[in-house]
């Protein structure tokens, strides 16, 4: 049984999302006492305080999933310079109601990629932003803006050859930052 279970929550919904990808093929790159879980997030609703007190079945699932885990582990696209609207939504909701946070004191790391040759820095600065309101500790070093370029995976959808040895050291170093901060 794995010591650390973390949640990844990808913010494309994208069915050939290059996030996805990325999300299924770091996690490999992790030792064996981490497991990783897929968070859905594309079934619920758009946040509003007025559901505070009676909240949909699948933001129960969200939350519920968010406070078993010893982590979070983010994998976002870029859209318009910021994070995409269904991630927003989906801390809104784990956020509320206000005092019942479900993010408070989880370990962050944060990815993404994109074809632009920033990466995604903008929605990655926007997303520490927010995750600095809502009490995460978030993996500052190393950064991670990859853009996605020939070899990036390789055909069996692996981190590829050439970057493999950076992917590697971010994921060591976000282990170690969970280790550090998780409960």
């Amino acid at each position: 049984m794995s010591k650390y279970q973390i949640a990844v929550i990808v913010g494309s919904l994208r069915q050939d999302s290059f996030n996805r990808k990325l999300a299924n093929a770091i996690v490999k790159l992790a030792p064996p006492e981490f497991s990783f879980k897929l968070v859905q997030i594309d079934d619920l609703p758009l946040y509003t305080q007025d559901d505070d007190a009676n909240q949909a079945e699948p933001v129960k699932r969200l939350k519920n999933e968010i406070k078993s885990s010893h982590g979070i582990l983010f994998v976002t696209p870029e859209y318009n310079r910021s994070i995409p609207g269904v991630l927003k939504n989906a801390l809104d909701h784990a956020s509320r109601p206000y005092g019942q946070s479900a993010w408070t004191g989880k370990p962050a790391g944060i990815l993404g990629v994109s074809t632009g040759v920033i990466g995604t820095a903008m929605a990655q600065q926007h997303l520490r932003n927010i995750l600095a309101a809502l009490n995460v500790p978030t993996l500052c070093q190393p950064e991670a803006f990859i853009q996605a370029t020939a070899g990036l995976f390789d055909e069996s959808g692996n981190i590829g050859a050439d970057s493999k040895k950076f992917m590697q050291s971010w994921m060591d170093k976000y282990v170690e930052w969970v280790k550090k901060h998780a409960a």
